[in-house]
């Protein structure tokens, strides 16, 4: 058991819309990433997913609707829910998601990332 720094592991990486692996509990992995513009639209149609914001504002369209999640807030998109996520600024963001979880959804493109790293 050791103590995780989130903001010393934010200070390991820059890369925006890049998951990085910071521990594991039950089958799900702990993701943080820092994100800045637009992401893809995509859904995931096995796994929910919850976004934690830990600083910044972050914006997740759905069809119907914008919502907006501050730091220290979290929502959870249930699974096969359409959502792009979005933000003016960077944001830091932590997720909980089954390991098996790809960022991309079903949608395969530059943005896909398959290999995370662990830090």
């Amino acid at each position: 058991m050791q103590v995780i720094n989130l903001a010393e592991k934010f200070t390991r990486f820059s890369a925006h819309w890049h998951p990085h692996i910071v521990g594991e509990l039950n089958g799900q992995q702990v993701k943080i990433a820092k994100v800045k513009g637009e992401f893809i639209w995509h859904q995931h149609d096995a796994e929910d997913e919850m976004f934690i914001v830990i600083k910044g504002k972050l914006f997740i369209d759905f069809k119907e609707k914008t919502v907006e999640i501050n730091e220290g807030e979290m929502i959870i998109v249930p699974r096969g829910v359409p959502h792009r996520p979005h933000s003016e600024e960077e944001v830091h963001i932590m997720l909980f998601e089954p390991a098996s979880t790809i960022n991309t959804g079903e949608t395969e493109n530059e943005l896909t990332r398959k290999n995370l790293s662990k830090i």
